[in-house]
């Protein structure tokens, strides 16, 4: 008894930066390994949901349960397929738990890109053993040396046994899986000890309630099973278990040491299976949690209400069941005299906060209603008080600060040479502070600090277009930095409008003022009086645009007489406009506030 290992299994994850064709590989390890059939076969197999397919990028690490035939012997692989963006850096880092070895795939045309040293420190981080796999070799741009040299420069990994693929037509593939086996050891665990099941992912079944997947570290775990969920204590009966392969799953009669697979506790209360936390027995549990996953810190802010009022309910239990498997999401009730009943999310990036939307709307038919997105700041106030701003609506009055916090990441860009200037003119123009530049493997890297805020919004976009497409770029929150921030407020005839605020820098307040007056002209609608719309820092205005009324020609009616009769009439026009515009509310469609805070506006 003591320590054994399960030599005929092999866990392993495949990590890189996005695009550099890890669904793709993916798709033919699934085809030599007989699990899926010509009848079944489709490109990103793994990728279930629509907003995956429709872009064409992994959102959820999918896991793939496959049988390999090696010299005779019999292998059991756990493939789990992670996703490459930056705004899914937690989900690759849940699928790691699960894990020995991965997979560290890069593109040959693109060579080292930023989330390829991101996801590759992780790994030596958590003990990984890599396995290196250059992609794309079957393309004429193809510069097999130079990712080589790039990848034993930036990386500091030795590539002399580096296997070159071709996810397209599967050049390779057997080879690579012949190195998994030989590289990644096999699942350790302890005959000693009693039952801990990690939960690393879940989702919601409209028939089973709760699904989890988890990766077995020591005992095991049979239907029928009493399970303690450790932090809650709540004792739960097996329903039912397996292994899943993409979006399927397979009963199985008994998942155990180094087994990755599903558990069915027959709960349909989201709360009692936390990601990252242990199943063990209930009648011999284990004394300590298996180490746990770090407590996740939202990065953006943003306000979700429903286009239709009556799909309030709905949009509270849609998010509870995506936070489920998407433990980066926090969740506050919120509530605007404008959109009525609503949340304030907080989001991973961006791109996070584009996906919940699309999933929304996808799997639970639900149109949203997105406010402008905010980073969180830190506000001293002048009684000494520390408080954090999320939204517009918590800013205090600014003779009630003392000190404002920004928060601050360290961005690493990755681009040819040639564009090295451009890159230092949008990260200075975005208040980025040089930290570092250097030249590795024939690549610039160039490091920034910069205020979070700036990246969130447009950079992505900047960055791309400037280098034509060849650059990369990641980041890492570093801490907080004191900046001068001010809210700005819109009025709508006097009326101020929450729902319209913004939290900004002072020195980018004028131009965002009256992009945002501007942009609001064009959105709202004519009305029968005139619209006055103001953008400013509290009593100072910055910017003012207006809506003309509709006018009606009241004088239509005259035929002849005297020209006193059409100043009358025109006269008795201005009194009735002016009562009108005294009493009479804006409309402000949902559109509006849709398009004013359109993601795709960035820049």
């Amino acid at each position: 008894m003591g320590i054994e290992f399960k030599f005929w299994k092999r866990n392993f994850c495949i990590i890189a930066h996005v695009d550099h064709g890890k669904s793709t590989l993916a798709d033919r390890i699934l085809e030599i390994c007989g699990a899926v059939s010509e009848k079944e076969k489709r490109d990103q197999f793994l990728d279930n949901l629509p907003v995956e397919r429709e872009r064409g990028i992994t959102v959820r690490s999918q896991t793939a349960h496959l049988v390999y035939n090696l010299d005779g012997q019999r292998y059991e692989l756990n493939l789990i397929d992670t996703p490459g963006h930056a705004d899914f850096h937690y989900e690759v880092s849940r699928a790691m738990a699960a894990c020995e070895g991965a997979v560290l795939l890069v593109d040959a045309t693109q060579g080292v890109q930023a989330q390829t040293l991101s996801y590759a420190n992780l790994a030596r981080e958590r003990g990984l053993d890599l396995v290196i796999a250059i992609n794309k070799i079957d393309l004429i741009s193809a510069e097999i040396e130079s990712t080589k040299l790039q990848i034993e420069e930036l990386l500091g990994l030795d590539t002399h046994d580096a296997v070159l693929v071709s996810g397209k037509t599967g050049q390779g593939v057997e080879e690579l899986l012949r190195k998994i086996i030989e590289k990644i050891p096999p699942p350790m665990y302890d005959t000693d000890q009693p039952l801990s099941a990690l939960i690393f992912d879940s989702w919601y079944d409209s028939y089973w309630g709760c699904v989890a997947l988890v990766r077995i570290i020591t005992g095991n775990i049979k239907k029928g099973d009493r399970v303690r969920v450790f932090s809650t204590g709540k004792i739960f009966q097996v329903q039912r278990l397996g292994y899943v392969r993409g979006g399927d799953i397979f009963d199985g009669e008994l998942l155990e040491e180094g087994d990755v697979g599903f558990i069915i506790l027959g709960t349909k209360e989201i709360a009692d299976l936390k990601v990252g936390d242990t199943i063990t027995s209930a009648d011999n549990p284990v004394k300590e949690p298996i180490p746990g996953f770090r407590e996740v810190k939202p990065v953006v802010f943003a306000s979700f209400y429903p286009q239709e009022s009556g799909d309030y309910e709905r949009l509270k239990t849609a998010l509870y069941k995506l936070k489920l498997n998407d433990y980066s999401l926090s969740i506050e009730y919120e509530n605007s005299q404008a959109l009525g009943a609503g949340f304030r999310i907080g989001f991973s990036g961006t791109l996070h906060m584009e996906v919940t939307s699309h999933r929304l709307k996808d799997e639970f038919g639900i149109d949203v209603i997105a406010t402008f997105p905010q980073v969180a700041y830190r506000a001293v106030l002048t009684n000494g008080q520390e408080i954090e701003i999320r939204s517009p609506a918590e800013f205090p009055s600014p003779d009630k600060i003392e000190s404002i916090k920004e928060p601050v990441a360290q961005v690493i860009i990755h681009t040819k040479q040639e564009f090295v200037g451009d890159v230092f003119r949008v990260c200075e123009k975005r208040r980025g502070r040089q930290v570092d530049y250097k030249i590795l493997g024939g690549v610039a890297v160039i490091t920034y600090v910069m205020p979070i805020s700036q990246i969130i919004f447009g950079f992505n976009d900047e960055i791309k277009s400037i280098s034509k497409g060849f650059a990369s770029w990641d980041y890492e929150f570093k801490g907080w930095e004191e900046a001068d921030i001010v809210k700005l407020d819109t009025y709508i005839n006097q009326k101020k409008v929450d729902e319209f605020s913004l939290i900004i820098s002072r020195e980018e307040a004028t131009r965002v003022a009256r992009e945002l007056a501007e942009k609001l002209r064009r959105i709202i609608p004519r009305q029968i009086f005139e619209v006055v719309i103001q953008v400013g820092i509290g009593s100072r205005i910055l910017a003012r645009e207006v809506i003309k009324p509709y006018r009606k020609d009241v004088t239509a009616k005259c035929y002849g007489g005297d020209v006193t009769r059409k100043i009358k009439l025109l006269e008795k026009q201005k009194e009735g406009k002016k009562r009108l515009k005294m009493i009479g509310n804006v409309e402000i469609p949902p559109e509006a506030f849709i398009e004013v805070f359109r993601v795709d506006k960035e820049g």
